[in-house]
């Protein structure tokens, strides 16, 4: 089975220093290909140089996280122009976040709609990040309506009426995860109706490590774990999931 993480994170620091041990690990276990997310200018050099050391093998994406959006969004937005010469796959991880704070709501809304913008004139597909900002989400996605859109929800957590929301605005894949594998966890209701052509499977290692693993650093060599649960629930095989879900990342990431 050969399968593909859509969302990761190879070159935080929790990862320093093994940095390409863990992709090895990952090949190893069948995850042959990963989405490596962009945060901001901080990473992006080491990000996009671990991709370089791996070509084939880990693909980048280019964008702001709105958790490190401030003041000077606008210059970390101008910094991302030269980068598309790097060939990012998506503009991505970008999003709203208002878990921890509202303060920067409304920088974080100009912010994301300028990145999807930019995804328009590139023709990239869109990873996005969203906490806690339901209603502001679909606010930009309805002003933002005729730019038809493509992408997926990163670490999803709605419900799977929120995900046909989605199809309203083009063609959108939801990111399943090691939350799915989470006691009591309601997306592993919710994704026995959503149609397994619209799913993709990440990790954002290293975080949100799926059961067995939970409590320790996250790797991409996990997906085979979150495939068979996934699998479980919708009541196919998990060579199925692996055949699926690989065919869906390549179609919206031209990977």
């Amino acid at each position: 089975m050969e399968f593909v993480d859509t969302h990761t994170h190879l070159s935080d620091e929790a990862f320093a220093g093994e940095e390409d041990a863990a992709v090895e690990r990952a090949v190893a276990a069948g995850v042959t290909r990963m989405l490596q997310a962009d945060t901001g200018t901080a990473d992006r050099e080491a990000s996009y140089a671990l991709c370089g050391r791996h070509p084939g093998i880990l693909f980048p994406m280019l964008g702001l996280y709105p958790g490190n959006v401030d003041e000077n969004w606008r210059e970390e937005i101008d910094a991302l122009q030269p980068w598309f010469d790097k060939c990012p796959v998506a503009i991505g991880e970008i999003g709203l976040e208002y878990h921890y704070s509202r303060e920067t709501a409304e920088l974080q809304k100009q912010a994301f709609k300028v990145q999807l913008e930019l995804a328009r004139d590139h023709g990239l597909p869109v990873n996005i990040h969203l906490r806690e900002a339901t209603d502001d989400f679909f606010e930009i996605m309805e002003e933002c309506r005729g730019m038809r859109l493509r992408g997926n929800l990163h670490a999803f957590s709605g419900s799977a009426e929120m995900f046909e929301r989605m199809q309203r605005y083009g063609e959108w894949y939801v990111g399943i995860g090691g939350v799915l594998t989470f006691k009591k966890a309601h997306i592993a209701e919710d994704v026995k109706r959503i149609p397994l052509e619209r799913i993709l499977l990440e990790t954002d290692s290293p975080y949100l490590a799926p059961t067995p693993f939970r409590g320790t650093r996250n790797e991409s060599a996990h997906i085979p774990v979150i495939a068979a649960k996934l699998a479980e629930l919708k009541g196919v095989s998990p060579e199925e999931v692996a055949s699926v879900t690989t065919r869906n990342a390549e179609t919206l990431f031209a990977i």
